[in-house]
């Protein structure tokens, strides 16, 4: 693997693979990586001839109150376990790289609609600072095609409509969450989780599974489904085992409004502390 911190040297080589014919897929992270991570790489294989990722703490989707600077970073370790999956160029770039002229006079990426509301009301800013990064990355990269995890349901939303929006040739390829025996999904802030939050942390996604079969039942018997009362008795579930929940919604899956009786396509977002860790997981709902 080849690993590259200049824009020059990854547009040299994303340049010299064109001009051989050769596809390209892009796995974006921050790093600290883990088991989901290296399935993207594995996915993007499926779908390009090369794999390109990158490491890049983003310090644009950062809120005040986040402390950037105890972001876990472990790029040897990272390196190795890029190499081992076949990643064939990993784009290290710093901050001054990204944002040449700061924060403050860099352009920005707004998507509305979907990145309103949950993450984004507890984030505030968040995405604003993911849809910048993403798309001056897929505008240094220029890949064919780019996968996501889906543990962050809303951020593969807000990519995928800004893809659509401003027409960008690029293929999103969304990818399942991979999890814990104990059902908790894989997460950088999982390392923050003492022995004993760990423990607890899995009724996050057991509560989203009795959520959804309780919303299927309800479907199947025909019955008014009351979306919210439900979406409080699993958050009451969640808080109960010691977590505090932030959000738990019931919603539609593309335009993640709140779900309505007519919705048969739909998905539970949720958001969690547990302990100095904040966790996010959701479970789709196909009713159809």
């Amino acid at each position: 693997m080849k690993t590259v911190s200049l824009i020059s040297e990854l547009r040299a080589q994303v340049k010299a693979w064109r001009e051989q014919g050769l596809t390209v897929a892009f796995v974006p992270t921050m790093g600290n990586l883990h088991a989901g991570h290296i399935s993207l790489v594995d996915v993007a294989h499926k779908h390009a001839d090369k794999v390109v990722a990158s490491i890049f703490v983003n310090p644009m989707q950062f809120g005040i109150h986040e402390d950037i600077d105890n972001y876990p970073r472990t790029m040897a370790d990272d390196q190795q376990k890029l190499t081992a999956a076949g990643t064939d160029l990993l784009f290290t770039p710093t901050p001054e790289i990204i944002y040449p002229k700061g924060l403050n006079k860099q352009s920005f990426v707004e998507v509305p609609n979907v990145s309103e509301g949950y993450c984004g009301e507890s984030r505030p800013g968040h995405f604003r600072g993911v849809a910048t990064v993403v798309c001056k990355l897929f505008n240094l990269v220029q890949p064919d095609v780019a996968c996501f995890g889906l543990k962050d349901y809303q951020q593969v939303q807000v990519i995928q409509t800004m893809v659509e929006d401003l027409s960008m040739p690029i293929t999103i390829v969304p990818v399942a969450t991979i999890r814990e025996k104990s059902g908790l999904a894989l997460s950088s802030r999982n390392g923050y989780l003492t022995a004993e939050e760990k423990a607890s942390a899995p009724v996050l996604q057991q509560s989203l599974q009795w959520l959804a079969e309780q919303v299927k039942s309800g479907f199947e018997q025909n019955d008014s489904i009351d979306f919210i009362g439900l979406a409080k008795q699993a958050a009451y579930t969640i808080n109960k085992a010691g977590l505090h929940t932030d959000y738990l919604h019931i919603c539609q899956a593309q335009t993640l409004q709140p779900a309505s009786e007519d919705d048969t396509q739909l998905v539970i977002l949720a958001a969690a502390h547990c302990g100095n860790a904040r966790l996010i997981d959701n479970v789709q709902v196909n009713l159809i």
